[in-house]
């Protein structure tokens, strides 16, 4: 409850969700408050805010939230009386090229093993690991945050593409300069992708020289926009295997500029973890 009203900033609103009165909710927050013997929120102009020491305990009280639910799971899995669940977040690459083979093969493993996946951008990937609404991230751009197990199971190339008829098709290879000769379609800024591009650019003094045509948010809008001719793209050699071989697009090499990145499975350093969590971990590393 205590959580709820943090997250609400109101206890009538808690009192709401919880489908309890105001009072019940109230004595709930003393009774807390008396047990640490201090004062969790403090009200401000009739506004309820959290206390320094009210702070302090809300990371505290929602990993023992975390843990409760999970141990609960964990036991009712075992007992064969709830599925094996494992939800996966992805960012849009992993999501939509790798994810589904990886899955298919794990599941020949592990057909007990059920899969719930969200797909969206890195930042937000790991915003829902930090919020315990997903057990494992599997992302582009590698996180700092210390909070979090890292570990790198696959990596992949970044390639310049064009339309299949472009100038630069008849030749060997362009120079990383000439870049400044066309118009780049890039993803959205905070994609995993584009900061890692850009960051190699940067490297070859090129990328204040470019002439960004468009931003879109995802592979398949960008690799319609580079097919119609509207401007060329670096992009993962993953997501374009289809349209290089069926001459809907090109690869262009670009001379001493080869670009790789990596990708990672992160998780929350738990002490206890799932069973189907650990399997797939397992299953990524191997």
């Amino acid at each position: 409850m205590f959580c709820r009203v943090v997250e609400e900033g109101s206890i009538s609103k808690a009192a709401r969700l919880g489908f309890v009165s105001q009072p019940a909710v109230t004595k709930q927050i003393r009774q807390l408050e008396n047990s640490y013997g201090t004062s969790l929120f403090d009200r401000d102009e009739g506004k309820l805010k959290l206390s320094e020491t009210g702070k302090l305990l809300y990371p505290y009280a929602k990993e023992i939230l975390a843990l409760n639910k999970a141990s609960y799971e964990g036991i009712q899995e075992h007992l064969g009386e709830r599925e094996k669940i494992l939800h996966v977040g992805a960012s849009l690459t992993i999501g939509e090229y790798l994810l589904p083979g990886l899955i298919g093969r794990f599941k020949k493993q592990h057909p007990d093993i059920k899969f719930s996946l969200s797909i969206g951008n890195t930042p937000l990937m790991l915003k829902r690991l930090e919020e315990n609404e997903i057990d494992i991230a599997l992302i582009e751009g590698i996180s700092h945050d210390d909070q979090f197990k890292k570990q790198k199971f696959a990596d992949d190339e970044l390639i310049l593409v064009t339309s299949y008829d472009h100038p630069w098709g008849k030749r060997k290879e362009i120079n990383v300069t000439e870049l400044s000769d066309e118009k780049m379609i890039w993803r959205e800024k905070e994609s995993g992708t584009r900061l890692i591009v850009e960051e190699a650019l940067k490297e070859h003094d090129v990328l204040d020289n470019i002439e960004n045509a468009m931003e879109l948010g995802s592979m398949q809008a960008i690799k319609s926009a580079v097919e119609a001719d509207l401007g060329a793209g670096i992009l993962p050699r993953l997501t374009v295997q289809k349209e290089l071989k069926y001459n809907i697009l090109r690869e262009i090499p670009m001379k001493d500029f080869h670009l790789m990145r990596d990708f990672w499975m992160v998780q929350k350093e738990r002490r206890f973890r799932k069973e189907a969590e650990t399997s797939f971990e397992a299953f990524l590393m191997g």
